[in-house]
């Protein structure tokens, strides 16, 4: 499984992101996925590539010209992978993956996720959605979401295609094809 996990190019002021997101890698790895990110050896980013590739797992950055251009690439990966703009990049990821988690980070991790449930709102994606909670980081967007829910601007059929997950072991059940 192709598995798209957007992030932050920073670090957070907590150290817990840091080490999450490093056995996020690691566990995308070790369970024969493939990560698809957007290529940056900056904060959160690289560490989930770190970890991912501590285990030889197969990695997948999908970068803009721009950022190329301001060397912020990973030297290390499985296969980098040059957009024109933001736009093309979010278009690539989308094609190349099974699965989309929203890792913390900040306003272009929220844009990302939010295009994934925006699909899932107009049924043109069944892909899972899995919003990783480390630290309580997205108890208000759960919590705004309900919101949505409950004042009428989200479907009950939208909402419940939109996971939280609090634990790694937890996405990996969400992703089982069992569940």
């Amino acid at each position: 499984m192709n598995i798209a996990v957007y992030l932050g190019s920073s670090s957070g002021n907590d150290p817990i992101y840091g080490k999450e997101v490093y056995r996020l890698g690691e566990w995308i790895a070790s369970n024969g996925h493939t990560l698809v990110y957007g290529g940056s050896h900056m904060g959160l980013m690289g560490l989930c590539a770190d970890g991912a590739l501590s285990k030889n797992g197969h990695v997948i950055g999908v970068e803009p010209k721009f950022f190329v251009d301001a060397e912020v690439q990973h030297s290390s990966l499985t296969e980098l992978i040059v957009t024109k703009n933001m736009t093309e990049r979010k278009a690539r990821m989308i094609e190349l993956s099974d699965a989309f988690i929203a890792y913390p980070g900040g306003i272009g991790t929220l844009e990302e996720i939010s295009e994934i449930m925006s699909l899932h709102n107009l049924n043109h994606t069944k892909c899972p959605c899995i919003f990783f909670n480390v630290n309580h980081y997205y108890d208000p967007m759960k919590g705004l979401l309900q919101h949505m829910l409950k004042e009428g601007f989200v479907r009950e059929s939208t909402y419940r295609k939109i996971h939280f997950a609090d634990s790694i072991e937890e996405i990996g059940r969400l992703l089982s094809p069992n569940t």
